[in-house]
C-alpha cells in the first residue's frame, strides 16, 4: 500500500501540483478569486430582486416593481465581473515577473476594452454590457496574460522610457509602461477597428466545447474525483483544480445571474455552488458524513477527542483540521469513502437538478454558511435545496460509517494495548 501512495504521489499528484503553481495558471486563480468579493455581493442582490416569497406579498410585489433598480449593484459588480477578473489576473502575472502590479492589471484591462467591438446608437458609442460580464470572461484572462508578456518583454529588451534616477519610483514605474501601452493599443486597434475580429466572440467559440463538456455528467465527476484524489496525498485539490476549471464554473453562474436578472430559466447546473453546497459538504470529500459518523460510533478516546475538535470547522466547511487531524490524508481507512462519497453525491445532485427537482443555482453566497442554508440561498431560496443537501450528508454519513467504525476499533484495540503493556 505505501509503495502504491508513493508511485501515486510521484507520478501524478506531484506533477498536478506543479502544473497548478505555473505562473499563469496562478495567475488565473488569484484573478478569479480577487473578484469574489464583488461576485459574491453582486449576486446577493438577485435574492432581494427575486425574494423567496410569496409573489402576492408586499415585497415581492415591490421588488417586481423596482427590479431595474436593484440590479443596478448587480450590473455594476457580478454583470461586470470581467473586468474586475482582467486587472486581477494582469496584476497577478505583473507581479510574478516583479513588475508593476498596478500596470499590468491597467494595461490588460486596455487590451480587452480595446478587443471589444464598440457599436453606435443615437450618435453615440457605447460597447454591450453583456461583453464585460461571462461573455468576456475568457477574452478577459487571455489578454490580460498577453498584455502583461508585451510588458515584460519590452522590459527585457529596454523597450522603455528611462527616468534619472531622482524620479520616485512611482513615477518611473508609470513612464516604463508607455512603450507597451502603445505597443497594445496599436494591436488590438488593427484587430477590432481595422480588421473588424470580435475577439470575444472567437475566444467563446473557440472554448465552446469546453464550456460544453464542463456542465455534464462526466464533467461534474471528474473534478470531484480529482479535487479529493489530489487531498488524499496532502496537496489541496481545490486549489490544484480550481485553478483551471474555476474560470468555466464562473461563466455558468454569470450565465445563470444573467439568466434570473432578465427572467429567464437558467441553463446550467454545473457552477461552482454545485459543488461548494451539494457535494463537498463540511469540506472537501464530504467529510462532515465522516464528523458524523465519528460522533455515532466513536468509542476510542482518540476518536472522541477528534471529533469534538473537528466538528465546528466541519460545519462551517472547512475540513483541514480533520484531513490532518484524524488523519484522512494517506489513511488507508479511508481512501475508499473519501473517494466514492463525492462521487456519489455527484450523481444524486445531478440528476436532482436536470429532473427539475430543484432550482437551478445562480447565486454565489460566502463558502462558510452551514450547508444547508448555502444550498437555499444559491438557489433563489428553494427549499428543496435544503432538503437535497440533508440528504446527501444522510448518505455521505451512511457512506463514511463502516470505515470509520473500523478506524475507530483499530484506535481502540491500540489504546486497549497500551494501558495492558502500562
Amino acid at each position: 500500500m505505501e509503495k502504491f501512495f508513493n508511485f501515486l504521489d510521484r507520478r501524478v499528484a506531484g506533477p498536478m501540483s506543479m502544473i497548478s503553481e505555473q505562473r499563469h495558471i496562478r495567475a488565473i486563480r488569484d484573478g478569479v478569486i480577487s473578484a469574489i468579493p464583488f461576485i459574491i455581493a453582486g449576486s446577493l442582490i438577485l435574492i432581494i430582486a427575486a425574494p423567496p416569497v410569496p409573489e402576492t406579498s408586499g415585497f415581492a410585489m415591490w421588488a417586481k416593481d423596482h427590479a431595474e433598480q436593484i440590479l443596478i449593484p448587480y450590473r455594476m459588480t457580478f454583470g461586470i465581473m470581467s473586468l474586475y477578473v482582467c486587472f486581477g489576473v494582469g496584476s497577478s502575472l505583473a507581479r510574478s515577473y516583479d513588475l508593476s502590479g498596478l500596470a499590468g492589471g491597467q494595461l490588460g484591462v486596455a487590451a480587452f476594452l480595446l478587443s471589444l467591438t464598440p457599436k453606435t446608437l443615437g450618435g453615440g458609442i457605447y460597447v454591450a454590457l453583456e461583453s464585460l460580464g461571462s461573455k468576456g470572461l475568457f477574452p478577459a484572462m487571455i489578454l490580460a496574460l498577453l498584455a502583461v508578456e508585451v510588458m515584460r518583454i519590452c522590459y527585457k529588451h529596454n523597450l522603455t522610457f528611462r527616468m534619472p534616477e531622482q524620479v520616485p519610483e512611482s513615477v518611473s514605474r508609470s513612464f516604463g509602461a508607455v512603450v507597451p501601452a502603445f505597443i497594445i493599443m496599436g494591436v488590438m486597434t488593427l484587430i477590432s477597428v481595422v480588421f473588424k475580429i470580435d475577439v470575444v466572440d472567437v475566444v467563446q467559440q473557440g472554448l465552446s466545447p469546453l464550456v460544453k463538456a464542463g456542465d455534464s455528467l462526466p464533467g461534474v465527476l471528474v473534478p470531484a474525483f480529482l479535487v479529493v484524489f489530489l487531498w488524499f496525498f496532502g496537496i489541496s485539490g481545490d486549489s490544484v483544480v480550481g485553478s483551471v476549471a474555476r474560470p468555466v464554473w464562473l461563466q455558468y453562474l454569470s450565465d445563470n445571474a444573467d439568466a434570473v436578472a432578465s427572467g429567464v430559466p437558467a441553463s446550467h447546473i454545473a457552477p461552482e455552488t454545485f459543488f461548494q453546497w451539494f457535494v463537498s459538504i463540511g469540506g472537501s470529500g464530504a467529510t462532515i458524513g465522516l464528523v458524523i459518523a465519528g460522533f455515532l460510533v466513536g468509542r476510542a478516546r482518540y476518536t472522541k477527542s477528534i471529533m469534538r475538535a473537528v466538528a465546528v470547522p466541519a460545519l462551517f466547511n472547512i475540513s483541514e483540521p480533520i484531513m490532518f487531524g484524524l488523519p484522512v490524508m494517506m489513511n488507508p481507512f479511508f481512501i475508499i469513502p473519501f473517494l466514492l462519497a463525492p462521487l456519489v453525491l455527484c450523481v444524486v445532485t445531478w440528476f436532482a437538478f436536470s429532473w427539475g427537482f430543484v432550482t437551478y443555482m445562480a447565486v454565489q453566497p460566502p463558502w462558510t454558511l452551514p450547508a444547508p442554508i448555502g444550498a437555499f440561498l444559491t438557489t433563489g431560496g428553494d427549499w428543496r435545496a435544503i432538503v437535497l443537501c440533508l440528504v446527501n450528508i444522510l448518505i455521505s454519513t451512511v457512506i463514511y460509517y463502516p470505515f470509520m467504525r473500523m478506524y475507530d476499533r483499530d484506535q481502540l484495540k491500540k489504546e486497549r494495548c497500551e494501558e495492558g503493556g502500562a
